[in-house]
């Protein structure tokens, strides 16, 4: 229930960002020829003046930066979100080391941010009584808490930095950052199946498809005996794959968003 619900204020928001066209700049030409006078003793001095100001060179890189700024991803979400793994569109950069893969995937669960997602997801998890093993009240609250918090930092790294660092795969999001709607859709969820190598080619995405099958398949060492079935695992399998492609969804539609509605700089 609660990752329908999510997914489906996710893809809300995509709605949204992709009905939302960016307004236009540049009509000066023609604004300035209407302003010309017709007089004829003046043609001299008007081409004089028409060649200074014919070369407003600066208005094309202007508008070329306003347009890049579509596809340029934020450190943060809403200043809060981490958003450290999301490289903006048209965007090369080198390979990383295992190093700063093992970095990001600790700021990923270790961010202030973490704690208190952890914290909404146990709450509704409680409430929606999902593991009754856990019980209720204060301390079952921190059995939810901890369990979640587990997975979350379990997943992060099999699919951030150990899978990616043996594979030499980059588990980083390339925002394409161009195209309608269902284009980039169609390509953020992809990520899912394809990502790129160390080398910048393109490659199965394993780090994802395995890696979340592997935290799905650790956690049944701290799952209570009920929930370590084959069906529990696949469950919880699935769904981190599927809250993996919904994040990807919003990340490309983020910069969107951010231009039209909060104009987020950094």
């Amino acid at each position: 229930m609660s990752l329908s619900s999510t997914t489906a204020r996710l893809r809300l928001m995509l709605l949204l960002a992709g009905s939302m066209v960016l307004p236009a700049v540049g009509q000066s030409p023609q604004s300035r020829q209407s302003a010309l006078p017709d007089a004829p003793g003046l043609s001299s001095s008007l081409q004089a003046a028409a060649q200074p100001q014919a070369a407003p060179a600066p208005a094309a890189p202007t508008t070329q930066a306003s347009g890049n700024l579509e596809g340029r991803q934020t450190k943060r979400i809403l200043g809060i979100i981490p958003n450290f793994r999301s490289v903006s569109a048209d965007t090369k950069l080198p390979p990383e080391t295992a190093k700063e893969k093992f970095k990001e995937s600790t700021e990923d669960s270790f961010d202030y941010s973490s704690f208190i997602f952890v914290g909404i997801l146990a709450g509704v998890a409680q409430a929606e009584n999902s593991t009754p093993e856990f019980h209720q009240g204060a301390a079952g609250y921190g059995r939810y808490y901890w369990h979640t918090f587990a997975d979350q930092a379990d997943e992060n790294y099999q699919v951030e930095f150990i899978f990616p660092a043996a594979l030499h795969q980059d588990s980083r999001y390339y925002t394409l950052g161009h195209g309608g709607l269902l284009k980039r859709t169609a390509y953020s969820f992809s990520r899912i199946f394809i990502t790129r190598t160390d080398a910048g080619g393109e490659t199965f995405n394993t780090s994802e498809i395995v890696g979340a099958g592997a935290a799905a398949g650790i956690s049944d060492l701290y799952y209570p005996s009920p929930e370590r079935t084959w069906t529990k695992t696949g469950q919880r399998w699935l769904l981190n794959v599927s809250l993996d492609g919904a994040t990807f969804i919003f990340k490309e539609f983020w910069p969107d968003l951010n231009s039209r509605f909060f104009h987020q700089r950094d």
